[in-house]
């Protein structure tokens, strides 16, 4: 095969490729703009406190 034609099939193939990966890029952000649209806009904190015993974090009770 003479180099000419390996060189345009892998720009071909970049070019798809960039295309793909734009597509994903945007239905990605479009998913993440709904998401955050539905969100009411108020964090909801949840206080924690330490387990003696194990030294992790976990919700606080009551």
């Amino acid at each position: 095969m003479p180099p000419f034609v390996i060189v345009a099939l892998g720009a071909l193939g970049a070019a798809a490729l960039v295309k793909v990966i734009a597509a994903e890029t945007r239905r990605i952000n479009a998913a993440l703009d709904r998401h955050r649209a539905s969100d009411t806009g108020e964090m909801k904190t949840v206080p924690l406190e330490r387990d003696p015993v194990t030294g992790d974090y976990r919700p606080k009770q009551g």
